[in-house]
């Protein structure tokens, strides 16, 4: 093979690989709907209560969204991701929730002398392929401290399991989006039960 016939391949490779449409990734935001605020039946609690961003398994930290196509087999989209970390996205819609039980919410500083602690962990977000139907899953768990006492005085657990209809990254998570929202007030309302149940304002 001749001098320039090898030039003249190698310079159509190059063109062809110049040519290749590089594919870059699309991203997704999550937007729980806003808190319906419950009825004011009592006064606010007197205390602070600040939350600390919540915790996620490493799997859902990667950035790009998940989904299941087997119970136990966790697949990663390769050009579907999340614009904003889950964990803020959650915790910010905790502290929504949490906007009137007590006299003041605050995002956790690391140094705040609040009165109260809300920690947690997202501990599911992600679409499961069922046969011939998808659905998403949203689990979250939290719980409440007393910083003075160190007592825990509240924990609870809540998920949130809806088919979708739109089959579409955006329809997925639009619902992922309604079920963090739900998933949240159900943590929530369950925290207001059971403070209302004690008295917490000199804690």
């Amino acid at each position: 093979m001749g001098k320039s016939t090898v030039a003249a391949m190698v310079v159509g490779l190059a063109a062809m690989g110049g040519c290749a449409k590089v594919r870059y990734p699309d991203y997704y935001t999550l937007n729980p709907p806003k808190p319906i605020s419950p009825p004011r039946t009592s006064v606010p609690i007197a205390a602070t209560v600040v939350v600390r961003e919540f915790r996620a398994p490493e799997y859902l930290r990667q950035g790009p969204i998940v989904y299941r196509p087997e119970p136990n087999q966790i697949v990663f989209y390769d050009y579907h991701h999340w614009a904003e970390n889950p964990r803020r996205i959650v915790t910010a819609a905790i502290v929504s929730e949490l906007q009137g039980l007590f006299e003041t919410t605050e995002l956790y500083d690391g140094h705040s002398d609040a009165d109260f602690l809300v920690t947690g962990s997202l501990d599911h977000l992600e679409e499961v392929d069922n046969g011939g139907s998808i659905s998403v899953e949203v689990g979250i768990s939290a719980k409440l401290q007393n910083l003075k006492s160190g007592d825990i005085v509240w924990s609870g657990t809540s998920s949130k399991t809806s088919r979708v209809d739109q089959r579409s990254i955006s329809g997925i998570v639009a619902e992922m989006s309604r079920d963090m929202g739900e998933a949240a007030g159900q943590l929530v309302s369950s925290m207001r039960t059971r403070v209302s149940q004690r008295s917490l304002s000199n804690p």
